[in-house]
């Protein structure tokens, strides 16, 4: 499906509120949702990096890969990944800001890092690179946004070598029907359009080539992600930050529409 959003609006989304996001969400420039088990408790940002560790011993990435960071953000991730893992790393995303800052946070890396880590302003649905270039694409938060999904999945397929592994997580629409509040607080506030639910994602993940090897539904994750971004939007509030009181009503909206089924999110491991 085509999302009634364009690759123009979600730029300028994230151009301008890139600065909003690093005040309260993280100051280094991550911008995704956590997982939460007992080695986290409710640290917001102890679970999104435990998420990180998830996505990438399910994917197998070490020193040997070749990682390509579809809607790379401000290369947080891609930097952990190319430190942590030894992998190499190019990321990617449609925001020439956050594209600036990922280069400029850049040269601040050792030498070893700054060899094996490239960012490139580029869409997810025209990827500058030949087939078969990455054993990896990997992404957080981002096909949501695309405007041609289906076109996406079939890039993230192109450039992958053969047997190469696509693991990322997504939101999802459970259900057809949603409230008129759900609509406006959560996929209009987020550029949001999408037919894809838990199953239906997969069917076009095998549409594309892929073949599905684990998926899971990490709705409430999500419920507890958005319950700890309100709980520290409201503290801003309350210490006389008034601009962040729609962010936090919109939280709650979040909140509400995972236990409303109209809003879910989920992770998926995938074959070429």
């Amino acid at each position: 499906m085509r999302s009634k959003f364009t690759e123009q609006e979600t730029e300028a989304f994230y151009d301008a509120e890139d600065a909003v996001y690093r005040s309260f969400w993280d100051n280094e420039g991550s911008l995704h949702w956590g997982y939460f088990d007992q080695s986290t408790g409710k640290d917001f940002l102890k679970a999104c990096a435990n998420l990180n560790d998830i996505m990438a011993n399910m994917a197998s990435i070490d020193g040997a890969s070749r990682v390509l960071d579809l809607g790379c953000g401000n290369g947080t991730t891609a930097t952990w990944l190319c430190r942590s893992r030894g992998c190499n790393v190019v990321g990617i995303d449609l925001s020439g800001v956050r594209i600036g800052n990922a280069k400029e946070a850049l040269q601040s890396q050792p030498q070893e890092v700054k060899s094996r880590l490239e960012f490139e302003k580029a869409s997810a649905t025209d990827l500058p690179f030949p087939e078969g270039t990455f054993s990896h694409v990997w992404t957080q938060a981002t096909i949501y946004h695309i405007h041609d999904k289906p076109a996406a999945l079939n890039e993230a397929y192109r450039v992958l070598a053969p047997g190469g592994t696509l693991v990322f997580d997504d939101l999802l629409k459970p259900k057809a029907d949603i409230s008129q509040a759900a609509r406006t607080h959560v996929y209009d506030r987020l550029l949001f359009d999408t037919d894809f639910s838990f199953q239906s994602y997969q069917d076009a993940l095998h549409s594309a080539g892929f073949r599905v090897i684990e998926s899971q539904d990490l709705s409430p994750h999500l419920r507890t992600s958005y319950q700890c971004l309100a709980e520290i939007t409201e503290k801003l509030v309350a210490q006389g930050s008034d601009n962040f009181q729609h962010l936090s009503y919109a939280y709650r909206q979040m909140v509400q529409a995972v236990d409303n089924g109209e809003l879910g999110w989920g992770l998926y491991l995938c074959q070429k």
